[in-house]
């Protein structure tokens, strides 16, 4: 039984009908293997050579464009229509948005100028920063967008603290800040102000002291004391928006921008010690981080898989002289691939890259095929050459039939739409040539150079003997049963998922997403938003009008949103207020700077006279006036250190809510021509075309809102563009590409094999139990909660390409006369060549990337689907024909 198990697998690759394109390829591979083998030095120095000036030659020339616009074809209509926005509005693309977030708003407006100053001056690394949402025009007119009764209440605000601030005005230190609560003592003790209405003023100052008082930072808003209300979140957030200069070569083009602003952030003291905090989102930090979070952990995950690999190479193939051949092998063929696939695309993409996880896999599978089949000889044979040649006679037609078929499938890609997967399809179908050659050409001289020694036992499973006798005995249960469970589990395909939104990809817990996120909760600052370009204001007017009647659209704007309502009524309201600041807050003459000791004289001075104030009174006002009496005399004892700090904190805000006043009582009517110039070229373009941005209503990152949002929005505008259309149509134009690709490649795989097998019976019996492998994989991600998403879907080229290979080797060795596959080389070659592919793959599961995780999980899924349906259920189904092949050829 075992002899005639090691002659079966000597002639597992004979068809049992050859063909002359057969006995072709066998003779042209056994005269390459020949040759190899009897030149095995030259050969090897060859191709050693031809790796060194290609890996030379990747290093010199290795571009990587981390553009994700570029991964979709520029021919399709929507990526044409958001081309032209981008041609229309550069400013809005490739930027760099620090959000700035402050315990108070003059620490948050403070914060963003001083950020956008300091970038200003970096030309080398920042082409433009802008605030949105600040500078002079807001600063003068911001208050005009405020509703009317709000404007009615600001300045009636502003009304009531004139004495305060005009006071302030006058001597802006920590000074006159004493002074001023000493003068509305003296009010209060002539009966001209009541000691309650000072209270916030002294609980704030009190807690500022008691605070620093402690050795923390403390914060001071003489914003909120006017107004007496708490800052709402937008007065406490602003944004500075940054395009910085793009190195489209590097893995994080937009690198060296964002260190540039991150030292600015703490040589300017903004750092959430000292009350401020900022975070960088916008497209260009999300697509850096990414890249950052992928490589984290990368390098531990590589040589962890290096070891793990490494260990089932040892168990397949047991000797290390043939590991060695086989991973140097694979290495040549791998830089050779990159070479290749460079010069042929010219730069890589973040899809394209992925050649290098394809090859590996199957070239890997292509060494372990032709190595335990060398066992298997140099068992038989005795001798190392002749080992080689029968192997080369054997592996002939299953290694180039694969060959073929894993090419034209990943050939099928090129067609597509999806420029990313077009490029890897190129570059990996050509990979799979390379590995093909390196197989029969560098690998049977490197075993000849290596020598490894003989194999003394037979190489196979025969303790799985029982098993294939069950396979065979149990052939119709064993496919009824698998067909049927197949089959019983199509429903489950309705519920397969297609999570189209690429930030569930990414780390949640990184910088640039969950402030993505943060913004996204707030429907004002919401930054998936969909465009419309008009040719002129006028009709981008109508079409916002028609846009806010759509209930999935929360808001649209234009230009005309900028400017305000009801303006003559609110700038009566701001000159009145301004009839009562007249001269207090410009004051002819300001006090001289303040030495220390006036400062620590205003203290002394202001210490009794809380007390004298509050005597015998129990009341909260009391209460506090006691606690800044007792805050200001430690302060007085203090080194002069605190005192300083003392006195930054309270005055600058104050020089900032002064300057603010100043500017929003000198507002004036605002109209498109008195709009500032970075403000209506973000809205028109240069040759007059005018921008509609509608935000959607309801959660900004929830699939199901951007679906309906989009279909609402281009069911009145079929041409818009922005965000979510990208994130639809990606997805869309995605899952198109791998349908056409997936239904083009199985058709020219069916002709191929047809050409090669000669009956469409075999040509069945190969594809049937891969196609069941694909079917059954995708019914387990439904089981498990595993969605399709942008990253894992790649595992479904590599399902094809492996799961081709593997049929095709079963069903020319059962052409060849074998039926006891599970006791054959073959298996076990097949099997490690599995193992070792998903474990290469699989580790990336143990990636922080979730894409890349996602895309660990799928591929280790389907390799077992793809495994077990060629082990178990293939050689179940070839049995079912044994009977038809008998008959057939007894007649």
């Amino acid at each position: 039984m075992h002899e005639r198990i090691d002659v079966q697998a000597r002639t597992l690759a004979v068809p049992a009908e050859p063909t002359s394109s057969g006995d072709v390829a066998t003779a042209a591979t056994t005269r390459v293997v020949r040759f190899s083998s009897r030149h095995a030095w030259p050969v090897i120095v060859g191709f050693l050579v031809a790796a060194i000036l290609c890996g030379d030659y990747f290093v010199r020339h290795f571009v990587i464009t981390s553009d994700s616009n570029k991964l979709m074809s520029s021919a399709l209509p929507w990526r044409q229509q958001e081309a032209m926005l981008d041609r229309a509005f550069p400013q809005r693309i490739d930027r760099i948005v620090a959000v700035i977030d402050a315990t108070t708003p003059e620490a948050a407006d403070d914060a963003a100028d001083a950020l956008a100053g300091e970038l200003s001056s970096r030309p080398d690394v920042i082409r433009t920063v802008t605030r949105a949402d600040g500078g002079e025009f807001f600063e003068r007119n911001g208050i005009l967008f405020r509703s009317l009764d709000q404007v009615r209440r600001d300045t009636g605000d502003l009304i009531s603290a004139q004495p305060f601030l005009g006071t302030l005005a006058a001597d802006p230190t920590l000074r006159g800040i004493l002074r001023t609560v000493s003068q509305s003592l003296e009010g209060v003790r002539v009966g001209k102000a009541k000691l309650n209405d000072l209270k916030p003023a002294l609980a704030a100052i009190a807690d500022v002291l008691e605070i620093q008082a402690k050795g923390k930072s403390a914060a001071f808003s003489w914003r909120t004391l006017i107004s007496g209300r708490a800052a709402k979140s937008s007065e406490l957030r602003h944004f500075v928006n940054v395009q910085p200069v793009l190195d489209f070569g590097d893995l994080t083009p937009g690198g060296k921008a964002t260190a540039a602003i991150r030292e600015a952030a703490v040589r300017l003291g903004l750092t959430p010690e000292k009350g401020v905090r900022v975070r960088l989102t916008g497209s260009v930090a999300l697509s850096d981080e990414e890249f950052a979070t992928i490589a984290d952990g990368a390098a531990f995950n590589g040589a962890m898989t290096f070891l793990l690999v490494g260990f089932v190479l040892w168990l397949a193939l047991k000797k290390a002289r043939i590991i060695l051949a086989v991973f140097v092998n694979l290495i040549v063929g791998l830089v050779l691939t990159g070479a290749v696939g460079l010069l042929l695309v010219a730069a890589l993409n973040p899809i394209s890259i992925a050649f290098a996880v394809l090859f590996v896999g199957l070239g890997v599978d292509f060494g372990i095929q032709f190595s335990v089949r060398y066992r298997s000889e140099r068992h038989a044979c005795g001798d190392l050459d002749s080992a080689l040649l029968s192997t080369a006679r054997g592996m002939a037609g299953p290694l180039l039939l694969a060959a073929v078929a894993i090419t034209t499938a990943f050939y099928s890609f090129l067609p597509t739409d999806y420029v990313g997967l077009s490029e890897l399809g190129l570059i990996a179908g050509t990979g799979i040539v390379i590995a093909f050659v390196t197989t029969i050409a560098l690998l049977p001289a490197l075993l000849t150079v290596l020598n490894p020694g003989g194999e003394p036992r037979r190489i196979g499973y025969a303790a799985l003997a029982p098993l294939d006798r069950f396979l065979d005995t149990q052939r119709n249960w064993v496919v009824g049963l698998t067909l049927g469970a197949t089959i019983l589990a199509l429903p489950l395909l309705a519920g397969l998922r297609f999570d189209f939104n690429p930030l569930n990809l990414r780390a949640q817990d990184s910088e640039s997403v969950s402030t993505l996120l943060d913004l996204m909760n707030d429907p004002d600052t919401n930054p998936n938003t969909i465009e419309v370009l008009k040719p002129d204001l006028a009709q981008a007017l109508v079409v916002a009008e028609r846009l806010r009647r759509l209930p999935e659209v929360g808001q649209a704007l234009t230009l005309q949103n900028f400017l305000p309502e009801d303006q003559e009524a609110k700038l009566a309201l701001i000159d009145d207020a301004s009839f009562f600041f007249q001269n207090t807050l410009d004051p002819q003459q300001l006090e001289p700077p303040p030495t220390q000791a006036d400062t620590r004289a205003a203290i002394e001075k202001l210490v009794p006279e809380l007390n004298e104030a509050v005597h015998g009174l129990d009341t909260p006002v009391a209460a506090q006036a006691r606690r800044l009496a007792t805050a200001l005399a430690g302060l007085a004892q203090a080194p002069q250190s605190a005192l300083d700090q003392a006195e930054h904190t309270l005055v600058a805000p104050l020089h900032t809510t002064l300057r603010q006043v100043r500017r929003l009582l000198t507002a004036e009517p605002v109209s498109l021509g008195t709009l500032p110039d970075s403000l209506k070229r973000f809205w028109v373009s240069a040759d007059g075309r005018a921008r509609v941005q509608a935000a959607p209503k309801g959660i900004g990152n929830d699939n199901e809102t951007l679906r309906r949002f989009v279909t609402a929005v281009r069911s009145v505008e079929p041409d818009a563009a922005g965000a979510p259309i990208f994130i639809i149509e990606a997805a869309a134009t995605m899952v198109k590409a791998f349908l056409q690709a997936g239904v083009l490649s199985v058709v020219a795989i069916a002709l191929i094999l047809f050409l090669a097998l000669r009956r469409w019976t075999d040509v069945a019996l190969t594809l049937v139990p891969l196609l069941v492998a694909i079917i059954v994989t995708l019914e387990i991600c439904v089981v498990i909660g595993l969605q399709l998403n942008f990253a894992n879907i790649i595992a479904l080229p590599l399902l094809l390409g492996v799961g081709v290979a593997f049929k095709i080797y079963y069903i020319v060795a059962w052409r060849s006369g074998e039926t006891n596959f599970l006791q054959s080389s073959l298996t076990r070659a097949i099997f490690f060549s599995a193992c070792t592919t998903a474990i290469a793959f699989g580790s990336l599961w143990l990636s922080h990337h979730p894409g890349t995780s996602s895309m660990g999980k799928l591929m280790a899924l389907s390799l077992l689907t793809t495994l077990a349906a060629a082990v178990i259920f293939q050689p179940a189904l070839m049995a079912t024909q044994r009977r038809t092949e008998a008959i057939r050829k007894g007649s």
